[in-house]
């Protein structure tokens, strides 16, 4: 029997941050050596960096760090990729955005918008029997509010991908969480 460490660290879903040139084909050359390799890409987001003409893309990825390594190394010998960073296991800000629309009738419309405005999301669309609501926040709080939302029944969800930049000042806030739970 596998023990529960190893098991939890090749289920472990890592965040890749990757510059690149922005030249076109980039991306299909990526997402080709990711899928030779067998590879799956859970979350994809893209978009210009801090100086022109650099790309960078934030992936989340499944597997083991041996394997993490190994994709890592791969992608360095493609010609357009500038760096590659893990910072799953550093401090960073991450953030998604989220529209969800949702059944709203005359009856439950009222309690749509203040779940909404608990989980500091906007109202961006109203319809006679729907609402639209962007959320921006961590992956977390995406998970969440669909839980909340689901019983009013949801129509539709359109996700970005998670984007992430390491904190600069070093601080876990994931490791402060569980330090406030235990006071």
């Amino acid at each position: 029997m596998m023990e529960v460490s190893k098991l939890c660290e090749i289920l472990m879903k890592h965040t890749l941050s990757v510059l690149v040139e922005d030249e076109a084909g980039v991306l299909t050359r990526i997402a080709g050596l990711f899928a030779r390799r067998g590879f799956n890409i859970e979350s994809l987001a893209v978009g210009p960096a801090e100086q022109v003409g650099i790309s960078r893309i934030t992936m989340i990825v499944p597997g083991d760090e041996r394997s993490i390594e190994q994709l890592t190394k791969q992608l360095y010998k493609l010609i357009e990729v500038l760096k590659v960073q893990d910072i799953t296991n550093i401090p960073c800000v991450e953030r998604e955005l989220m529209l969800i629309k949702v059944n709203a009738t005359a009856s439950n419309r009222a309690e749509v918008i203040e779940l909404a405005q608990v989980f500091r999301a906007r109202i961006v669309d109203i319809s006679e029997d729907t609402l639209t609501i962007e959320v921006v926040g961590d992956p977390g709080k995406m998970v969440a509010i669909i839980q909340m939302l689901t019983k009013f029944g949801i129509r539709e969800i359109a996700r970005t991908g998670k984007i992430a930049l390491m904190r600069e000042s070093k601080v876990n806030t994931e490791y402060l969480k569980t330090l406030a739970a235990k006071v």
